[in-house]
């Protein structure tokens, strides 16, 4: 089993900044990539940021320049630092690590941008 907790969510003004963190512990093998994902009210499911072991980086079109993905393979841990926050990124935002025993989703955590 792999289990992932989520941290860093919460409520922030138009402008500012979060930091979350995903860290994956259990029977673990050979991670191969690091992602979030967010899903907001009424809409799918949807890919913001993602990191492979080998050092490449995607992220949705509507993140870029103002979210960066970064992870530690030493402490199965991935991060996503959010700035210049918008209101359209209010969302449940979610961890999501595949290795060689599948994919594993966290259990979200709430990111709401309001003033």
């Amino acid at each position: 089993q792999v289990q992932l907790v989520e941290s860093g969510g919460g409520l922030v003004q138009p402008g500012g900044s979060l930091r979350l963190s995903c860290a994956a512990s259990g029977s673990i093998f050979s991670i191969y990539v690091m992602a979030w994902y967010r899903q907001a009210p009424g809409k799918p499911r949807e890919l913001v940021a993602r990191s492979t072991t080998i050092g490449s980086t995607d992220y949705a079109d509507s993140v870029k320049g103002r979210f960066t993905i970064s992870r530690s393979n030493r402490k199965n841990t991935v991060w996503l630092q959010m700035n210049s926050l918008k209101p359209e990124d209010t969302a449940v935002y979610y961890c999501n690590v595949a290795d060689d025993s599948g994919v594993h989703w966290g259990q979200g955590t709430q990111v709401t941008v309001s003033s």
